[in-house]
């Protein structure tokens, strides 16, 4: 699959301490295995001048204190606070100055950020999205880009999951309903090094 480097963007989605390092609170062995793909594929990207977006989960701790029935600290616990160390991107995947680095609130990386008008602005028109969870985060942020017209590209072998079959179900939703399934193998920038 040739992609256009100027329209296309990687969006990384919550590699995050809190979710990939053994430390972490929600830390699942599935996030952590995708690091080193992921850095492969944001080297190639780079290398061919796409464009690079990482989204940060991160929760003030008073965030869903007047919740009325929205509440991840009731579904996960607390996790990744505002300035915290879980909430940090991990050292293996560095942001350069010139990415985007959308700081969320909920499972969904459109859902008020700035995130659909920095895309728009740059007339970037396909998603390349990697990170995790499978059947959370990356599956929410991706349906909201197929609702918003971009094209979004699951990265298979670089989308982690607490379960297996989490991610198979998540993938196969995401072909089935708003995007497509790719591997890192089937994706070629148009003008790479």
């Amino acid at each position: 699959m040739h992609l256009e480097p100027a329209h296309t963007a990687v969006v990384v989605v919550d590699m995050q301490n809190g979710f990939c390092h053994p430390d972490g609170s929600l830390y699942a062995p599935g996030s952590e295995a995708v690091i080193e793909p992921i850095a492969d594929l944001i080297e190639h990207a780079r290398d061919a001048g796409a464009w690079l977006v990482y989204t940060q989960d991160v929760h003030p701790p008073e965030q869903f204190d007047d919740a009325h029935y929205y509440d991840e600290f009731e579904q996960w616990g607390e996790h990744v606070l505002e300035g915290s160390w879980e909430a940090e991107i991990v050292d293996e995947l560095p942001a350069d100055a010139a990415d985007l680095v959308v700081e969320k609130h909920t499972y969904d990386a459109f859902y008020n950020t700035e995130l659909e008008g920095w895309l728009n602005a740059r007339g970037i028109d396909d998603l390349v999205i990697c990170g995790t969870l499978a059947n959370v985060c990356v599956l929410h942020t991706g349906g909201s880009a197929g609702l918003r017209d971009f094209r979004p590209l699951m990265v298979d072998d670089c989308i982690g999951a607490i379960e297996d079959d989490h991610h198979e179900y998540a993938l196969e939703h995401a072909d089935w309903l708003f995007g497509e399934v790719v591997t890192s193998d089937d994706l070629e920038f148009d003008g790479a090094k």
